[in-house]
């Protein structure tokens, strides 16, 4: 009788977690409830989180290893260049979008503010936040 033992040696990954902020991107859109919002527009910003590994980019310079975010403002301003009634739809473009067309991203979150709302008063933005 024999015995064979299998020694298995789990190869161990080092993650590095990192997150990319692009903050503050403006855009003049035609969003809203209101036909009015939609021919006259209005100043929108959105901000963007990326959650990634940044292990191998931070190693190999290189932007083929990393979440490229020149091409996630261009996700972005192609999203917010589409008419939506609501903030939410904006939004939740955005994000498909972004897991769509790059690699890499654990987690994003995007908040799309639309600024000086006609809402009966002075209120300088209202804002949704939604994580994906």
């Amino acid at each position: 009788m024999f015995f064979v033992i299998y020694l298995c040696h789990p190869v161990a990954k080092i993650f590095i977690m990192g997150v990319i902020q692009i903050e503050g991107m403006e855009f003049y859109a035609f969003h809203g409830h209101f036909k009015e919002e939609q021919i006259v527009g209005n100043k929108f910003l959105v901000d963007l989180t990326i959650e990634t590994d940044m292990a191998r980019p931070s190693k190999s310079d290189n932007l083929k290893d990393a979440v490229n975010y020149q091409r996630a403002y261009e996700i972005v301003k192609k999203q917010m260049e589409l008419k939506s009634f609501l903030l939410e739809n904006i939004a939740g473009r955005i994000l498909d979008s972004l897991y769509a067309e790059l690699q890499g991203i654990n987690k994003a979150t995007v908040k799309v503010s639309k600024m000086n709302p006609p809402m009966g008063g002075k209120i300088n933005s209202v804002s949704v936040v939604m994580s994906k």
